[in-house]
């Protein structure tokens, strides 16, 4: 596989880019719509460590270990969420994707499919992987049904796995896709991505 690196994906009026400080303001106000970071089982920065959140992900990624995005409306431009493959591992053809999170007026719309279906593609077909996964809090259970939407398989739970930001230990939910099931899945997302668009 080969060792992804920042690029610019881009489909059904979304704009996937690469992850940088000047996404400061509209992250902040993604966030904002729907006061994100008071839910305790996702990751979305509080409005004063937005700057942080950005910073920790351009150390990761200047570390390998994490390519963050920012999720934009091709449109207007606005940011309206992010993203990031992470746990990359080239040898064995394996990544993630991960830290998702979109502003709540965007939430079950098409954006997480499109977003989705994008770096699945790009994964796949561009970079090579075998393997493709994805990992959420047990009680983020919108997290694990949208998981489940794209078609990605459940491969069990890690118990006492990882800190919450309110200091508490979680388990995590593991999902995976493979590259053998990639065209099977793709067909059906751009499926369902057409029914939306349907009068």
């Amino acid at each position: 596989m080969k060792k992804p690196e920042s690029c610019t994906l881009a489909s059904g009026g979304i704009r996937v880019v690469p992850l940088a400080l000047e996404h400061e303001p509209g992250l902040r106000a993604a966030a904002a719509d729907g006061e994100l970071w008071t839910i305790r089982v996702t990751s979305v920065p509080e409005p004063q460590q937005t700057r942080g959140y950005i910073e920790d992900a351009l150390r990761m990624q200047d570390e390998g270990k994490r390519l963050p995005f920012a999720v934009l409306d091709a449109g207007s431009g606005q940011v309206i969420g992010s993203t990031s493959y992470h746990d990359i591992v080239t040898e064995v053809d394996r990544l993630e994707i991960g830290y998702t999170w979109y502003a709540k007026s965007r939430q079950r719309s098409h954006v997480n499919t499109t977003c989705k279906l994008l770096l699945m593609a790009h994964a796949f077909e561009t970079l090579g992987a075998q393997l493709v996964g994805w990992r959420t809090d047990n009680y983020n259970f919108a997290s694990q049904k949208a998981i489940e939407r794209l078609g990605a398989r459940k491969d069990g739970v890690l118990r006492h796995h990882a800190l919450r930001r309110d200091g508490t230990v979680r388990d995590t939910v593991m999902y995976s896709l493979a590259a053998g099931e990639w065209p099977e899945v793709k067909a059906h997302l751009r499926h369902q991505l057409e029914r939306r668009t349907q009068p």
